[in-house]
């Protein structure tokens, strides 16, 4: 086994650790950037509205990817976590500034259903354009049956969220949890 080589710098500035998300923005944003999504929406979704200065539609799309794939808990988590990060974010959309969180919200409040309409269409037209899962998809359980499994984020925290109903003719949340599973089981 080779020698490994270990520097550890001390400084007293202080240097914040890269997001532990960021891998996976880059990840997207290369996807996008290939399939040629970022281009088409920078040329073809258009809003005109005064006020958002020298932003776009792809600069607020950018920061909305990056804070679904982050997985933080709000937006200000998301731009606190990412202020240290923020230009080759952008560039990572091939953009050069991050909009304000201000920016963002009045750009969000003032969204049209044309231009929503137009992104929509976008991400549709690239969904259908290619098989999401490869054929047959899906997981196999020893006995051989096939079950499909959507997940939209990936984590535990979204099923904890989830509130189970609380009625007299349920059985308790723990009961009703280990149901859940011996019946996925069986």
């Amino acid at each position: 086994m080779p020698h490994l080589q270990v520097n550890i710098q001390i400084t007293p500035e202080s240097r914040p650790s890269t997001p532990s998300w960021m891998a996976e923005v880059v990840v997207f944003a290369h996807r996008l950037s290939h399939e040629g999504i970022l281009k088409a929406i920078a040329d073809q979704v258009r809003f005109a509205r005064a006020r958002f200065g020298h932003y776009d539609v792809i600069d607020f799309v950018a920061v909305l990817i990056g804070y679904a794939v982050s997985g933080e808990p709000t937006l200000l988590a998301f731009y606190e976590r990412l202020a240290p990060f923020a230009e080759p974010f952008m560039a990572l959309f091939d953009r050069s500034r991050l909009p304000h969180r201000s920016t963002l919200s009045r750009f969000l409040a003032a969204l049209d259903q044309s231009t929503v309409e137009a992104l929509r269409a976008l991400f549709q037209e690239d969904l259908l354009a290619r098989l999401p899962f490869a054929s047959p998809g899906g997981l196999f359980d020893r006995t051989g049956e096939q079950w499909m499994v959507v997940d939209v984020d990936g984590t535990r925290q979204a099923a904890r969220q989830r509130a189970l109903p609380q009625l007299e003719s349920l059985p308790p949340r723990d009961a009703q949890r280990d149901a859940f599973w011996a019946k996925a089981s069986s």
